[in-house]
């Protein structure tokens, strides 16, 4: 029996492709001291039965990068270490059938091309000469990505482990780690059924485990496994070499070959969770019950796309489980509840093309200190704690397999595991004709059905059934006055005698202002990047209001409490669940809360980024004076318990000044037309005040300075090469939603951040970064260029300004004049 070692710089727990890629990466950081633990043997888990698929184009840049690399990497694995791993560039071919399946690939092909990658548009003919051996006739057009490929999951494993081990990486099987050690607030090493060992990181790669082992140590990893069926043939004569991997999503399809068979696999609309009673210790290359009733209907719809399979025998049927999150992305990074504690888990069955490049980001990340690019689609830091709820996770479950294949619909919502934070005003909200969205298991309006319309989502990447009603929420807020349900803001007080001081080191922009004042500013890391974007209000000499999105609740008070000095005298607590927010905006926003108020609301005396405690109706409440949305407005901070009677009496007070209830799409509309910016969308940890336009937040000479100021000083004498650019389109028939391809003079140099339709400017709006290629990106230098945006393949000529396209002095919100006529599009 092996050594196991009382101590190691590192420890990994789980000996599947992701724990043996990041021991792998770990070592070529020039970390020798780490030590990777498996219950029983390398890949027994989930890697052993994976289809080994290696595809490239991801949901968004990041994700895609890090494919990229992974296939690089596996391409180049064999040559290293001697150890054969059976990676093929082979190709990949995905099918639509119907003209929306193609135009999610058309977009999905656009976005493609942002990233280098090789991409080809084709014809139903085109895409069987290809794949001969299936039918086309219900075919309308496909994908082709020439550089996808597979591999074989456990000779990939062997030899990541190999290289990890010749590098001075210790991997030991059959040592079963039972808890994380925690004291304090960081992980300490691991206990085994051997002993324990001390460890200065420890990272759960414990995959299908992984949720249960981190639940120990009181942190939310929320994954919960599904059966995973697929079948594999007898050998077939008929089949060409070098197939590409077939994917027909519409029949919830892939297809690939191996070794002269076909593996056909599926991921179904409703689908079976696994392990609700917890996943047996002994669980080790197993299998789980045949169920050939629960996907005949999908085996008999891929013979009819491949007619051989209805003559080939069918050698194995298997069923195996895979881990899900409820987003369908992975679980990446440090945990927010214990410092030392990282995860790499919950891959949705896609941990093979996902692990090379997860392996080297978060031994990047462990090393560092921090992420070397945006992550946040994966970060851990975006699970609330509610979602490690065994309930919800297998609920949510039953729809997240099918997911992976099913439309990927601009604005489309889960549907299981609904209904797990409510407003208190979601009852009345849900009688005026809500259609709710979920938003880090908030509901939340989005917009609002009229009377004898359903509140429901009729999907298209077109105009959608709401694109009217939200057309006539984004005009109240702009001619006379909407009221916005933003109770899911994440909410911290932050208190003690040195708030100031502390939240002053970690705001670029000055706090120290009297109170009754709100200041707009980022929380920035050392390298100058973004890592929150919030409003702080001074309540009090002692006590501040910071306020965040609802999706980054999690992750930026962690990264608040964190900056935190252990000798400071302050503290901070989250405040989301005590507090109710209603935000009146629109130009009748004054006269509605004067009929409700004693308060003077006048500019002189309430002006812009002011805040005071006011009676309301009956209630005393928080009104400051900002706004998202970009017109003369307050936000209304309302104890809980009283919100539902200030909502009445705001209700009631607006009926004849033309109110109107609005929702979050048409809250994106409004805030694209002032090209306000979206933090985890237009602004990430990877871009600077600078570079997002958000200079006017920076302040450079206060008192002790600010997290981030020398690099954005550094940054600021070299020049921006890139810049976040504001667009238009000269048509109006196509709609924006983000990640399309920026062509300037023909060139691709970039790619939206975020897109909507503006209806006051009367046409798609777009947020995107512009690289100057190699010179300063000045305004005169965007002024002079040729801009397009391509939509689906099709390029649409677009203006484009680093000013707002709607009231860019900003005079409407400081109510100083009326708007001028607004921006036109070409």
């Amino acid at each position: 029996m092996a050594h196991l070692p009382e101590r190691a710089q590192i420890v990994i727990v789980g000996g599947g492709i992701v724990g043996c890629s990041l021991a792998y990466h770990l070592t070529l950081r020039g970390c020798r001291d780490v030590l990777l633990l498996e219950r029983r043997q390398l890949t027994c888990g989930t890697t052993w039965h994976a289809a080994g698929l290696v595809g490239q184009l991801r949901a968004t840049h990041n994700l895609t990068r890090l494919a990229q690399y992974t296939t690089d990497l596996y391409a180049a694995l064999e040559a290293e270490t001697g150890q054969a791993t059976g990676f093929r560039q082979i190709g990949s071919l995905a099918l639509a059938t119907h003209g929306e399946r193609m135009e999610e690939l058309k977009r999905g092909a656009s976005m493609a091309r942002c990233f280098g990658l090789q991409v080809d548009v084709l014809t139903a003919d085109e895409a069987r000469a290809l794949w001969p051996l299936m039918r086309t006739d219900d075919v309308v057009g496909a994908v082709h990505l020439p550089r996808d490929g597979q591999t074989n999951p456990i000779d990939t494993t062997q030899a990541l482990a190999k290289g990890a081990r010749s590098r001075g990486a210790t991997i030991l099987e059959n040592v079963r780690v039972d808890e994380i050690l925690v004291e304090g607030d960081r992980a300490v090493g691991v206990r085994t059924a051997r002993g324990d060992v001390r460890a200065d990181v420890v990272v759960n790669c414990a995959g299908m485990w992984a949720h249960g082992l981190g639940a120990k140590a009181g942190t939310t990893i929320p994954l919960h496994a599904a059966e995973h069926f697929y079948i594999v043939t007898e050998p077939m004569a008929c089949l060409p070499a070098q197939l590409p991997v077939l994917r027909d999503a519409d029949h919830c399809t892939y297809i690939k070959e191996d070794a002269g068979k076909l593996l056909v696999g599926w991921f179904e609309p409703v689908a079976k969770p696994w392990g609700m009673d917890g996943i047996p210790e002994s669980f080790s290359f197993d299998t789980l019950p045949d169920d050939l009733a629960h996907i005949e209907p999908l085996l008999e719809a891929a013979v009819r796309r491949v007619p051989a399979l209805g003559e080939a025998g069918i050698q194995l049927f298997f069923n195996g489980p895979e881990s899900f999150t409820p987003d369908d992305r992975y679980l990446l990074g440090e945990t927010p509840e214990i410092r030392g504690l990282f995860v790499a888990a919950g891959f949705n069955s896609i941990g093979i093309q996902s692990a090379g490049g997860a392996g080297k980001v978060l031994s990047d990340w462990i090393v560092d200190g921090h992420p070397p690019m945006d992550l946040w689609d994966v970060d851990v830091r975006r699970a609330m704690p509610f979602q490690r709820n065994r309930r919800y996770l297998r609920d949510r479950t039953v729809e997240a397999l099918g997911l992976l294949y099913a439309m990927h619909w601009p604005f489309r919502q889960p549907e299981t595991a609904r209904g797990v934070r409510r407003s208190t005003l979601h009852d009345r909200l849900r009688a005026a004709g809500a259609c709710f969205g979920e938003v880090a298991g908030w509901e939340r309006p989005n917009w609002f059905a009229p009377a004898g319309e359903a509140a429901e989502y009729r999907y298209s990447y077109g105009r959608q059934n709401w694109f009217a009603f939200s057309a006539q929420e984004h005009r109240a807020a702009r001619e006379a006055v909407a009221l916005f349900d933003q109770s899911s803001f994440g909410k911290y007080i932050v208190e003690g005698p040195d708030a100031e001081a502390v939240l002053n080191r970690i705001c670029a922009n000055d706090v120290a202002v009297p109170a009754g004042r709100v200041v707009y500013t980022q929380w920035l890391n050392e390298r100058g990047g973004i890592e929150a974007d919030v409003t702080v209000t001074r309540e009090s000499e002692t006590r501040f209001l910071a306020v965040t999105a609802a999706a980054t609740q999690t992750r930026d008070l962690a990264w608040l409490r964190r900056h935190i000095p252990q000798e400071a005298r302050a503290v901070a607590f989250d405040a989301t669940s005590g507090q109710a927010v209603l935000g009146v905006m629109g130009p009748r926003s004054r006269e509605l809360l004067a009929r409700l108020t004693d308060a003077d609301l006048s500019n002189a005396a309430f002006p812009f980024a002011a805040s005071r405690e006011i009676d309301l109706g009956y209630a005393r409440v928080r009104a400051s004076r900002i706004t998202y949305v970009g017109e003369l407005g307050w936000e209304l901070y309302i104890p809980s318990e009283f919100a539902q009677g200030v909502f009445d009496d705001v209700s009631a007070a607006g009926a004849d000044l033309g109110l109107r209830l609005a929702g979050y799409h048409a809250l994106n509309s409004l805030r694209l037309e002032k090209a306000y910016r979206h933090w985890g969308h237009d602004i990430t940890d990877e871009d600077t005040p600078l570079q997002a336009g958000l200079g006017f937040a920076v302040a450079w000479s206060k008192a002790g300075g600010f997290i981030g100021r020398e690099a954005l000083l550094r940054q600021k004498e070299a020049g921006l090469a890139r810049r976040l650019v504001g667009f238009a389109l000269g048509s109006p028939d196509h709609l924006l939603y983000h990640n399309e391809p920026i062509l300037r003079d023909g060139r691709i140099v970039g790619r939206l951040t975020s897109g909507m339709f503006g209806h006051t400017v009367g046409t798609a709006l777009g947020l995107g970064y512009v690289a100057g290629e190699g010179e300063p990106l000045t305004a005169e230098a965007i002024a002079a260029s040729r801009f397009e945006i391509e939509v689906a393949g099709e390029r649409i000529p677009a203006e484009a300004t680093l000013r707002p396209f709607y009231d860019p002095r900003g005079l409407r919100v400081k109510d100083l004049r009326p708007q001028a006529a607004p921006f036109q599009a070409a």
